[in-house]
């Protein structure tokens, strides 16, 4: 019930406004399909069998004009991966306090990337899915508060942003689904354009908090019981440093876009850090060339990601050499290195609807294994 408190709220207020407000109803949907051209790999939930269902979404927005600068709006998705249960994404009001000003309350868009705000409408970009190096952050919204100042500087378009607020829900992290809070999450986002040219950079914190004590898997068992022996021979300190209890989490992001004549050019580079916790600090970045032919574009998109532990978090613990070497293994099991090349197209063929198709080739530097992806969809917005 916690869950659904903003959501239920928004939806009193678009349900008791609607004979007096004018309610606007948009939509937007993703059929995919997608299958791994390697019989022992799998990729982004994909194996070598053709699947409709993964990367397959439909969602409804529903956005209300209340009268005097203030409207609500509301966005429910059913995904393929959950079975199309329908879940609510946003519930939000927002005051407009001037052109320039704006204040929003509830359940929002966590402003992490480029496409935050479009990461589920797959018609607002050209590939099948966005980059998952860098658009991998197992979540996406936040309940709590946002302020948006746009203005001119110069001949240049700004937009700022300011939020505050909280995360409380499952994430999928050590391959498993698992509980986490991150309280006093917050941040800056800021966007400047000019004609043709187009950046943002991103600041995020957070005290984030992982619950491993549920969780039944092998990994996790394991990590459950070198946690056990640490605490058992009174080594609080190295323990600390494992389990994720409102360690101070840090996300720096930087991009650019062009948009000049036909010519399409993406990039983003993203740092990732919860700090004192076995998960590993995350670099990553893309970069995504296109040109566009009329209704169709063509693109070719490099990603890379690179996620280990600093040499300083290694042998600390030498003078008792099993617990060490298990220490170690335990933070070197968390190591991710990758390289994606991803070929593709789209093509335009009516104002609301586009087909797209994508080549993904990704090099796992670890595992020194090569996974083949092509995957199919149409995208609409309504």
């Amino acid at each position: 019930m916690k869950k659904l408190s903003v959501a239920v709220a928004v939806c009193a207020v678009l349900a008791s406004s609607y004979a007096s407000a004018e309610v606007r109803i948009n939509g937007f949907a993703s059929i995919v399909g997608g299958k791994s051209l390697d019989s022992d790999q799998t990729l982004y939930g994909y194996d070598d069998d053709i699947s409709f269902k993964n990367e397959s979404k439909f969602a409804l927005q529903l956005s209300a004009d209340l009268q005097e600068k203030l409207t609500a709006t509301a966005q429910i998705i059913a995904r393929g991966e959950d079975d199309f249960d329908a879940t609510f994404e946003w519930a939000y009001v927002t005051y407009e306090y001037s052109d320039e000003l704006q204040f929003s309350a509830g359940k929002m868009r966590v402003p992490f990337y480029k496409y935050s705000d479009f990461l589920d409408v797959g018609y607002a970009y050209r590939w099948v899915r966005p980059p998952r190096s860098v658009y991998g952050i197992p979540f996406s919204t936040y309940e709590g508060l946002s302020v948006v100042y746009n203005n001119q500087l110069g001949d240049w378009d700004s937009t700022l942003q300011g939020f505050y607020g909280a995360f409380d829900g499952d994430i999928d992290v050590f391959g498993d689904s698992l509980p986490a809070e991150l309280n006093n999450l917050g941040g800056i986002n800021w966007s400047l354009s000019y004609d043709w040219f187009s950046a943002r950079a991103a600041y995020i914190v957070a005290d984030t908090s992982i619950s491993i004590d549920s969780s039944d898997s092998s990994n996790l068992s394991a990590l459950n019981g070198i946690i056990d022996v640490l605490n058992t021979n009174g080594l609080t300190s190295t323990v600390n440093d494992l389990i994720t209890d409102e360690d101070e989490t840090t996300f720096v992001g930087i991009g650019f876009s062009i948009d000049y004549d036909n010519f399409l050019f993406d990039a983003e580079y993203t740092q990732f850090e919860v700090e004192g916790s076995i998960l590993a600090e995350q670099s990553q970045y893309y970069a995504s060339a296109g040109y566009r032919i009329d209704d169709v574009i063509v693109h070719f998109t490099y990603e890379k990601n690179d996620d280990k532990h600093d040499s300083s978090r290694f042998n600390t613990l030498e003078s008792i050499p099993l617990l060490n070497t298990t220490v170690n293994f335990a933070l070197e099991s968390m190591r991710a290195e990758s390289n994606v090349y991803t070929i593709g197209a789209r093509y335009d063929f009516h104002p609301s609807a586009a087909f797209k198709i994508d080549f993904s080739r990704v090099d796992d530097d670890i595992t020194d294994t090569e996974t083949d992806i092509v995957a199919v969809g149409v995208d609409l917005v309504f």
